[in-house]
């Protein structure tokens, strides 16, 4: 557990010298956020605010594993891949909105065909790997069950559920970077429970990565994570809990992840069918906002909601 503490305060250190560094320089190449149409007029002061603020974490956490995890097994290289991966996604995404100076970046289409195939790799990947291979377990049965070829299929719609989920929950100052730094620790002492000490060590970088980013985060943000973070977080978090055979977790521990999911399918599909928006503002964060809910009251709102299911998270295996 010494070296969970260690990864942690090295990692957070590490982040927010890197905070201190890119800040500034991403503010003088100009890498500002631009402020798309149909959001709460509150958020059009945020335009301009650095963006890409996902590379100090993926950085900060990728350099500490590096440093302090000896054995380099296939849980790190796992977990590395994954922020690498899914991070390069987000980070050509947030290049060209950069390019066409506005709120667009890959289409829908574009974007769902590169998470399609950088999820199908992973899971083939550990469908065919002994330590991991097709058995998952249901939290509160203490069951596993052996989904065979289902498997792989089953896992790529994990990955880009998981994924798009984040990628929505990170819509306020704070917000996704608050809930997953609650989700990495939960896995942080799972994974150390269950044995598997690279894998703690490497959510315990994690962690400090993101406690550090958050000071420059939270509101009045400074930096936004972009979806090079919020892809790298989301892909991250699908890789530890496929490793921990024990997807069906981040539904717990991920409530808030899913509650934002499902309000904007939700709204779409009600919209499509009748014509009619059953929230004022999907993701439901913004629907919050526009009935009087300051930033600040809603990011601690759901970190407290988040940490109540973190306990439920623990009670369920």
């Amino acid at each position: 557990m010494s070296t969970v503490i260690y990864a942690v305060l090295f990692s957070f250190l590490l982040s927010t010298i890197t905070s201190l560094f890119l800040i500034p320089l991403f503010k003088k190449l100009n890498l500002g956020q631009s402020i798309k149409n149909g959001i709460p007029i509150s958020h059009k002061k945020k335009a301009g605010t650095p963006t890409f603020g996902g590379i100090i974490f993926i950085f900060s956490s990728i350099i500490t594993m590096l440093l302090l995890i000896k054995n380099y097994n296939k849980e790190l290289l796992l977990i590395i891949s994954s922020l690498i991966a899914f991070g390069l996604i987000g980070f050509i995404d947030d290049t060209l909105k950069k390019i066409h100076k506005k709120n667009e970046g890959l289409t829908s289409k574009g974007k769902m065909i590169l998470l399609l195939f950088v999820s199908s790799i992973f899971a083939i990947y550990s469908y065919y790997d002994p330590s991991i291979g097709s058995i998952i377990m249901f939290p509160f049965t203490k069951k596993l069950f052996n989904l065979r070829i289902l498997y792989i299929p089953f896992i790529i719609f994990y990955y880009v559920s998981t994924t798009n989920a984040l990628n929505l929950t990170d819509g306020l100052d704070g917000l996704a970077t608050s809930i997953t730094l609650l989700v990495v620790t939960f896995f942080t002492f799972l994974s150390f429970g269950m044995g598997h000490y690279t894998l703690s060590i490497s959510c315990g970088c994690i962690a400090g990565a993101l406690l550090g980013f958050l000071r420059y985060n939270c509101y009045p943000a400074k930096i936004i994570m972009g979806d090079t973070g919020s892809l790298a977080l989301g892909g991250a978090i699908a890789t530890i809990a496929m490793i921990l055979k024990n997807p069906f977790i981040v539904i717990i521990v991920g409530g808030i992840y899913v509650i934002e999911a499902l309000s904007s399918l939700i709204q779409i599909v009600f919209f499509k069918l009748f014509g009619k928006r059953i929230f004022k503002m999907a993701p439901i964060h913004h629907s919050f906002e526009l009935h009087g809910w300051h930033e600040t009251k809603i990011v601690s709102v759901f970190s407290i909601i988040t940490t109540i299911l973190c306990l439920i998270g623990f009670l369920s295996i």
